[in-house]
């Protein structure tokens, strides 16, 4: 797809291609704000199995299947092998992970990473711990890999929680139980694992040092600044330049993780009557669940936030949910409350299939999708495009969603207090459900991407490629082409501060330009989003607009 998804893939290829394993890059021009492991882990995906698609989602695709394994070890070591098996289903099944994972973020990962952190500080805290400098070890290496995926926030997580979990526990002034941490072993291999990355990065992207708390157009500070200052700090604080996101109200933010961990969120008042006694591991391990899931989220309160960036607490929330599950609290409401959910979803999709049945499906399904540009900040802005006429294209996936949701219903109720067999019905409908919504991405696909412009170009005569737009809006175009080009109106967004570095490719152009070149007598193509058209037939004139391709609002052209 477009923006991220391919963008990450691209500066993975670039970064195989070009042997520059620092320094990430978008169309040539430096790319500083994100950390690498994600960008190597795709990487050596493609060395392995070469440059595709669906090459660079296995990395991510592995992080997910590990992520839910590890969910289940933590569960079943400290309350037993029927909560680790709930607790890990419902993660794996659990709506937001699914979500949130059709794109290339390395939140899954980082979410890994924090889980396995939390794992290895309460194994060390245990008295009886046979392999202490292990999980030290094991530690150290997970803070270090969240820190190359995500920055300081994959410090912050863990060691606040960690903090407050022993703080809560009466250990925070053990010395005895700091012995049992390691905190230095730990500490010496985060930084093996993560300072050479951070050094190079500064040494390769000067100045060095410097320390403004001002972000704005036209400045370079180098990679220090913009990525501790500008990406941790001004972001945190909402002062970031540019400001290429919007953010969450935090009543909602809370409220979505109901919806994140849909549907087995309906157990989580359960946890409610759990034990939370530290003097059984159980009691223990949920009391630290509740301080993972707090520090997490007063952090974002007082941050910018986007949809997923509560992804580090699923896990805490599954075990509880499968913990509660497990012991039997609120299963019977947990259970009728499911019924009425899936059974209302049901009928409701079923309403909206019957009414979307006797529709055309003619044409493209972007031409029945409305148009919302203001919230496409926002990860879930596209939702809101959705029409009754879009779900005349979406008529399998909305039949095999309202089967599932059916099934989900009938089967829960039959169930009564079968736990296992309530637990391997809803994991049964969730899967066919899931099955639904990639049906129905496929169907979105000529919408969220370009690759249908992206054949047209491979297929055309060479000639210099223009975008008209942030590098953002056609990347996978770059990706399935290979292609850099000339970026029209589009020094912006995420290509902005690399764009002012000392001698950053000057890929960015205005209008005048752009109608000099156009004129020239030399091939170029221009890929534009066909509500700027108008603009460009003022330019250089509609007879000088030729059509190669155009798909789901979007067009291909050429001045040949």
């Amino acid at each position: 797809m477009d923006d991220v998804d391919a963008v990450q893939a691209q500066i993975a290829r670039t970064m195989l291609e070009s042997g520059d394993w620092v320094t990430a890059r978008l169309d040539g021009v430096a790319y500083l704000e994100k950390s690498p492991l994600i960008y190597w882990m795709m990487a050596g995906s493609f060395r392995v199995f070469g440059v595709h698609d669906w090459a660079a989602r296995i990395p991510l695709a592995l992080s997910v299947v590990l992520l839910c394994w590890v969910t289940y070890r933590f569960g079943r070591w400290a309350m037993g092998e029927q909560a680790g098996v709930f607790s890990g289903v419902a993660l794996a099944t659990s709506v937001g992970l699914y979500l949130f994972t059709r794109i290339q973020i390395p939140d899954a990962v980082l979410t890994l990473t924090i889980a396995v952190t939390l794992w290895a500080w309460m194994r060390l805290l245990e008295p009886e711990e046979a392999n202490p400098r292990a999980w030290a070890i094991l530690m150290g290496f997970a803070l270090g890999c969240g820190l190359l995926l995500k920055g300081l926030i994959a410090i912050v997580f863990p060691l606040g929680a960690g903090l407050l979990y022993m703080a809560v526990t009466r250990q925070l002034w053990s010395g005895a139980a700091w012995k049992r941490l390691q905190p230095w072993l730990a500490l010496l291999v985060m930084i093996v694992v993560a300072a050479p990355w951070h050094v190079l990065a500064t040494l390769r992207n000067p100045p060095y040092f410097a320390f403004s708390m001002h972000s704005g157009p036209g400045e370079y500070h180098g990679f220090f600044w913009f990525y501790f200052f500008n990406e941790h700090l001004l972001r945190f604080l909402n002062l970031r330049y540019p400001r290429d996101y919007n953010t969450v109200p935090r009543a909602l933010f809370w409220v979505l993780n109901l919806a994140w961990l849909f549907p087995w969120s309906a157990f989580l008042p359960g946890a409610v009557k759990l034990s939370y006694n530290r003097e059984s591991r159980a009691g223990r391990l949920r009391l630290m669940l509740l301080c993972w899931i707090g520090v997490v989220m007063v952090f974002f309160t007082f941050s910018t936030t986007q949809e997923y960036y509560s992804m580090p607490i699923y896990p805490a929330l599954a075990l509880l949910a499968g913990a509660a599950i497990a012991e039997g609290w609120w299963v019977r409401a947990g259970r009728w409350f499911t019924v009425a959910i899936f059974g209302s979803l049901a009928i409701v999709l079923g309403t909206v299939l019957f009414m979307a049945a006797k529709l055309p499906a003619n044409g493209e399904l972007a031409d029945a999708l409305a148009q919302h540009p203001e919230m496409y900040t926002l990860s879930l802005g596209h939702m809101l495009d959705l029409t009754l006429g879009a779900f005349a294209y979406l008529k399998l996936p909305l039949a095999l969603a309202v089967a599932a949701f059916a099934i989900v219903a009938v089967g829960v109720a039959v169930a009564r207090r079968r736990a296992g067999l309530m637990v391997a019905v809803m994991v049964a409908g969730m899967v066919v459900f899931f099955q639904a919504a990639r049906l129905a991405l496929v169907r979105f696909d000529p919408y969220m991407g370009s690759y249908q412009l992206a054949m047209a170009l491979l297929e055309s005569p060479p000639g210099t490629l223009i975008e008209a737009d942030a590098y953002y809006a056609f990347s996978s175009v770059f990706f399935y082409t290979n292609r850099k080009a000339l970026l029209l109106n589009g020094r912006s967004a995420n290509l902005e501060y690399g764009s002012y570095a000392p001698q950053a490719p000057q890929v960015f152009i205005g209008d005048t330009e752009f109608v000099r070149r156009w004129g020239s007598g030399e091939r170029y193509y221009l890929l534009t989003d066909n509500g700027d058209l108008p603009h460009l037939r003022e330019l250089v004139g509609e007879a000088h607009l030729h059509v190669v391709k155009q798909s789901s609002g979007k067009s291909l052209l050429s001045n040949m």
